[in-house]
């Protein structure tokens, strides 16, 4: 049997798990998934984890939404309101009523991203339920029709599809044996009983669902909220040195489009979309023109309204 070198400390640090790259052994043994590798085979002597290490890791598309909501709302709400008030021609009225706005706007946005998260959270759990009871009372038939309407789109064969139903549908029944086949409790059910079996692969790959952890409502709630207190401040500081709000509101026009450009090309670069000069352009621009567009409606019908 020939052997292979073993990866040296400067590939294989302490902190990371070890890896010995084999492909293949002697017969009738199994090679483990985790000591699978070709490195001694490749040319450039690379193995294909570390490939990952390359690639630019993104923020949570969650939190990215929720900064997005919050900062997009800050910048154009304040911002019209504050417009609208400049027209009383004294910036110490604009930055009260602004001032009330941003608090009452900041704790509004906060408790809707925590109901918005409370709701998501709720209706995954009905459906885990209802799909949880399903299965178990289903036929081996059903279940391997459903996987297959997942798996047979993107290529598995029916024969996998059918191994891959057993498969799940078989820890299924472990876990509601485990549970004394009683409706689970969300206190005192195995933390991994509802992340794995047929059920979880139905609502994760089925449904595009996932479970939303309860520290997601408190986190939703802050970011959108103090999203939503820090993109009202920027058109609502001008005010605060300038005692004319007419000549403040020219200056707000130009720190709101300065800021929602940066914002844009921030954005573009944190969920990905910026992958070249281009799109960076096109973020921040199209990211102006949304919030510009925003404000300015608003603030034509503050206007209106006023005549």
């Amino acid at each position: 049997m020939s052997s292979v070198p073993l990866p040296s400390r400067e590939q294989n640090p302490i902190n990371a798990a070890p890896v010995w790259p084999i492909t293949s052994s002697r017969s009738g043994v199994t090679v483990p998934l985790p000591a699978n590798c070709a490195r001694p085979n490749r040319e450039d002597g690379i193995c294909c984890k570390e490939l990952k290490a390359e690639e630019r890791t993104l923020i949570d598309p969650d939190i990215v939404r929720d900064v997005v909501i919050g900062l997009s709302d800050g910048l154009t709400v304040p911002f019209a309101l504050t417009a609208g008030l400049s027209s009383l021609g004294e910036s110490r009225l604009v930055v009260l009523g602004g001032v009330a706005e941003l608090i009452a706007g900041a704790i509004s946005m906060g408790i809707g991203g925590f109901l918005a998260s409370q709701s998501e959270r709720d209706h995954y759990r009905y459906l885990r339920h209802q799909t949880a009871a399903r299965v178990v009372r289903s036929c081996d038939g059903e279940m391997e029709r459903e996987v297959s309407e997942v798996l047979a789109p993107v290529g598995v064969d029916e024969k996998t599809c059918r191994s891959v139903a057993q498969c799940l549908r078989e820890v299924e029944m472990e876990v509601h044996e485990h549970e004394g086949g009683h409706p689970r409790d969300e206190e005192t059910a195995l933390r991994w009983s509802g992340q794995v079996g047929l059920t979880a692969f139905l609502l994760k790959f089925g449904l595009g669902l996932e479970e939303v952890p309860t520290s997601r409502l408190y986190i939703s709630a802050f970011t959108i909220g103090m999203g939503y207190l820090i993109g009202g401040l920027i058109p609502l500081l001008p005010y605060f040195f300038i005692p004319r709000a007419h000549v403040a509101l020219v200056y707000s026009c130009i720190v709101t489009g300065i800021v929602l450009l940066v914002f844009g090309a921030v954005k573009a670069h944190v969920t990905g979309a910026g992958m070249g000069a281009k799109g960076y352009v096109y973020g921040a621009f199209s990211t102006l023109l949304v919030g510009g567009i925003a404000a300015g409606a608003a603030f034509g019908i503050v206007k209106a309204l006023e005549t």
